[in-house]
Order: C-alpha cells, then sequence, then structure tokens
C-alpha cells in the first residue's frame, strides 16, 4: 500500500475529527508524503556513491583501446593464454563468459580443455588449481564472488600458502592466481558486497592485489599470473561497467607491492584500495575546498605484502593519516597499517590515526548508503584530525 493510500484511507476511516484535530492529522499526513517521496526518491538514488575519475592515458605501453574494467581484465587473460600454452581458466560458468562476462569468448577462441566450467565447490576449484599448478601449469581460478571465497579458506591457507615453506622449496604452486569480484555494488546485500582481504592479510605465502581501475587491472593481474607466488587478486565489482579507461592492448606489467602516490599534499594522507580510491579523491577535493587542507591520496594496491616505506614516507611529510576500506572496522586491514605507522612515525604524527570503515555488522541491503564510509564519512574523519 502506498503513503498516499494510507493517507486517504485514514482520513476516510478517523472518527469524529474536530476541525483542530483534522488540520493537525494533515499536517502529519502532510510529512508523511514528504517522507515517502524523499523515500522514493533515495530508492531512485544512483548505485554508485563515488564519481569515476579515469586515470591519465599511459603512453609507455604502446597503442590503447577505450576498455571498461572487465573488459581489461579480459585482455590479460586473452594475453596470458595466447603466449603461455600452458594457461588454463576454470571456474563457475567462465566457459560461457562469468556473472560478469570477464571471461567472454576465451573458451571459443582457445577451447573447452583451457576455459572451462567446475562444480559449484569453492574448495573443489581451489584444491584443483593447486594441482594444476603444482604439476608446472599456469592456473587461473575464479570464485564467482568474494563472498564465496570462504568453502576454499583451508585449501588456499592450508595449503596453496604453505606448500613450499612445508616441501623446503622443493615444490610449490606459485603458478596459481584466484580472480574474485569483490566490494559492494549497490544492492549486494549481506552475501554479494564483501571484502574480505584481511582474512588473507593474515596469512603469509599469499599475495594479495586490489586494482582501482581499468589500467591497473590489466597490468596487476598480468604480474599476479607471472609471480611466482599464489595470489589473490580481487576485483571491485562496481567498477566493472562504471570505470572506463584508455587500456594498452598490448601485455603489460605493473609492480606488485607498491602503492602508488595518486595526489601529493601536506597536511592529511589519505590510503585506501579499489573502489575506495575513487571516494577518497573526492574528498581530498572537498577538503581542499572547503577546508583549504591539502590531502595525499595513496592507492595501497597490494594488501599483502604491502608498501610500508611510501605510507610511512608520506606520514612522516603529513603528521596525519586516514585509511578507509568498506570491510568492518574491526580487524580490518586498516588496523595493521595503524599499528605499523603508529610503531614507525609515533613521534610525527599530529593527531590519532583515524580509521573510516564499515561497521561490525552483516552488509545491509536497504541500508547500504547507511554502511558505506562515504566522503561525508571521511570528511568529517578529516576535520576530527585538523581541529584535533
Amino acid at each position: 500500500m502506498t503513503c498516499a493510500l494510507i493517507v486517504y484511507k485514514t482520513a476516510h476511516t478517523a472518527p469524529c475529527l474536530t476541525n483542530h484535530n483534522l488540520l493537525l492529522f494533515m499536517e502529519a499526513a502532510q510529512s508523511v508524503l514528504t517522507l515517502c517521496n524523499s523515500r522514493n526518491k533515495t530508492q531512485r538514488r544512483h548505485v554508485a556513491h563515488f564519481s569515476f575519475q579515469p586515470d591519465p592515458v599511459p603512453t609507455q605501453y604502446g597503442p590503447t583501446q577505450k576498455m571498461n574494467l572487465f573488459q581489461s581484465i579480459t585482455s590479460a587473460l586473452d594475453d596470458t593464454l595466447a603466449s603461455d600454452p600452458t594457461a588454463v581458466i576454470f571456474g563457475e560458468d567462465v566457459a560461457f563468459g562469468g556473472v560478469f562476462r570477464c571471461t567472454v569468448g576465451l573458451r571459443d577462441k582457445y577451447g573447452k580443455d583451457r576455459v572451462f566450467n567446475t562444480p559449484l565447490c569453492e574448495q573443489g576449484i581451489v584444491g584443483f588449481g593447486i594441482g594444476v599448478a603444482v604439476a608446472g601449469a599456469t592456473a587461473i581460478a575464479e570464485i564467482q564472488f568474494a563472498d564465496y571465497i570462504f568453502p576454499a579458506f583451508d585449501q588456499i591457507v592450508n595449503e596453496a600458502a604453505k606448500y613450499r615453506y612445508r616441501s623446503g622449496n622443493m615444490f610449490d604452486c606459485g603458478n596459481l592466481t584466484i580472480r574474485a569480484p569483490w566490494g559492494c555494488v549497490g544492492h549486494g546485500s549481506l552475501y554479494h558486497s564483501q571484502s574480505p582481504e584481511a582474512f588473507f592479510g593474515h596469512c603469509a605465502g599469499l599475495k594479495v592485489v586490489i586494482p582501482r581501475g581499468p589500467v591497473q587491472a590489466k597490468g596487476l593481474l598480468l604480474s599476479c599470473i607471472a609471480d611466482k607466488n599464489p595470489c589473490i587478486f580481487f576485483e571491485p565489482k562496481i567498477l566493472y561497467r562504471a570505470a572506463v579507461e584508455q587500456v594498452p592492448v598490448e601485455p603489460y606489467t605493473l609492480p606488485l607491492s607498491q602503492a602508488e602516490i595518486l595526489q601529493e599534499g601536506s597536511d592529511v594522507t589519505l590510503v585506501a584500495w579499489g573502489t575506495q580510491i575513487h571516494v577518497m579523491k573526492e574528498v581530498a577535493n572537498m577538503a581542499q575546498e572547503k577546508l583549504g587542507v591539502s590531502c595525499e591520496v595513496i592507492d595501497l594496491q597490494t594488501i599483502l605484502p604491502w608498501d610500508i616505506e611510501t605510507v610511512c614516507k608520506s606520514v612522516v611529510k603529513t603528521g596525519r593519516l586516514l585509511i578507509s576500506h568498506e570491510a568492518p572496522v574491526t580487524g580490518g586491514f586498516a588496523a595493521e597499517i595503524s599499528s605499523i605507522v603508529q610503531e614507525e612515525c609515533f613521534l610525527n604524527l599530529e593527531a590519532p590515526i583515524s580509521r573510516v570503515c564499515g561497521y561490525d555488522t552483516p552488509f545491509a541491503h536497504i541500508f547500504e548508503p547507511f554502511y558505506i564510509p562515504d566522503k561525508w564519512k571521511c570528511f568529517e574523519g578529516i576535520k576530527r584530525m585538523i581541529n584535533y
């Protein structure tokens, strides 16, 4: 029943309203209608809580082509299959292109023996990938959503990450790369919006990488595939189509474990990764315009092992640090960064380190706009540090 209908039915069924009470009732009814109209506007809100701004066109890797993020992933996988005859791609529905179309056309181009579907069993997908990598082939496993990577947690943490260590480097599964869509998307709710990078950031033997856009996605994914350690590559699903850049056509790699300073500043260091980088860019602009505060924006890119030197050098310069991610605040990777920076830069800090993150609850559905660490929450965090 709509709000207007509720008001109408109540007005015609309310017993013996006096003129004064009727006036009060109509004022209340008008408030209800205003609230309902506001709610309808909220429900029609745009999915993204940020504006994607493409990076400058890279010139050092040759000709470029307009691609969104999922197309840049496809390009990286295509390059790998073309150059490495041992490479195989497998996962749920990847033969048909996958839920987000990242593998579309690859089975037809390279054959069903190299791009193929698996049963709906994440533990089996990763276990199979470990075996393929140990045998010497290049294994690229897709987990359909990062939220469903947990059934494979034992295989990743107890087997893949420790294989080289427990064999004294006689054997390894370094040729394994695990891809998974990651982060909030506007309507994913509790089972399709999670950011589980901190779980794997606790495990030696893995590399965990999260790109912010198409150019980084292709270069960092090719680096993960070439790296001789098992890698987890989380892809911000909200950017699959929203992020469009000029991406180099030819293969290229970007260094792992190296953060990138996207904007230099003198007053506050802002650290994030993936989708949240675009929120940080907007926050930096707001801080400059409204507060006259100069922010340095750093994209961490690799969660494990992360670039301590770049972050600490920035904090020594600015004296303030704000870290933001979508995952819950307790035990999130921002806590690890805070701890290291506090140890290394204690005498340089002008204010307590600020963490602006998700809440310690399951990811909300209709309340997602209240859950996400949007630019307004981050802006308030900057104001608290400046006024400390």
